[in-house]
């Protein structure tokens, strides 16, 4: 979870990112075990990508969860209490979740993670590869160059790696996280895990089932009035 020390290093260092340019995020990007890119990204439009969507546009309640894979918090969120809320909540048709990128610069790792995700995404295993990041977060969190790693994860679901390699390598998705995460700390945003349970803001621990449950039925209760 980011603390708000933490938040003032995010900060800092967002503020250097903006300033330098996208010279130094590849840079960057080159030491946490991305490689870098040859050519600069192709664009990507960051204006109407929402985040990725898990279960049914006609659901009554939308979570949106802003998360980074490196945080070991959103890292228990996801092992100990989205399996149920996807089961019980989202595949009954009550909830829909949005996955909303928020890559912090204090993570050394994590840029690699969430591009290695959205390039899954291309192949239809967004959610896939954001499972299997969280559930082997201590595997990859830590290394020095954890590209190797990620990439044994995306062959483990099925990824055409040539496919997979190209996107990484490209940096196709640089410009879309960071526009990505420009956006959850403009919306407040200032530690992960937080969620936005139809425009309700819970952060700063990490929900159980049960609170989760609570506030939908809570959301979906002011919905119908």
């Amino acid at each position: 979870m980011a603390g708000p020390k933490q938040l003032k290093i995010f900060y800092v260092a967002l503020s250097a990112v903006v300033v330098i340019g996208a010279g130094a995020l590849l840079v960057a990007r080159g030491r946490s075990g991305t490689q870098a890119a040859v050519v600069a990204p192709a664009p990507v439009d960051t204006e109407s990508f929402p985040g990725h969507v898990l279960g049914s546009d006609s659901a009554p309640v939308t979570i949106i969860e802003y998360a980074d894979f490196e945080c070991p918090a959103c890292g228990q969120y996801a092992v100990l209490t989205e399996p149920d809320v996807r089961k019980r909540l989202v595949d009954s048709g009550r909830v829909r979740v949005i996955f909303h990128d928020f890559p912090l610069n204090i993570h050394r790792n994590t840029m690699a993670a969430h591009l290695a995700a959205q390039c899954a995404g291309d192949q239809g295993k967004f959610w896939q590869m954001h499972d299997q990041l969280y559930f082997n977060q201590s595997r990859w969190a830590y290394e020095r160059r954890p590209a190797g790693t990620i990439r044994g994860l995306a062959a483990g679901i099925g990824l055409d790696l040539g496919q997979y390699d190209a996107c990484v390598n490209s940096g196709k998705y640089l410009a879309r996280l960071d526009q990505m995460r420009d956006e959850s700390a403009a919306r407040g945003v200032n530690e992960t895990p937080t969620f936005d349970i139809n425009g309700k803001r819970v952060s700063g621990h990490i929900p159980s089932f049960d609170e989760m449950r609570k506030l939908v039925d809570q959301a979906a209760a002011a919905a119908r009035k």
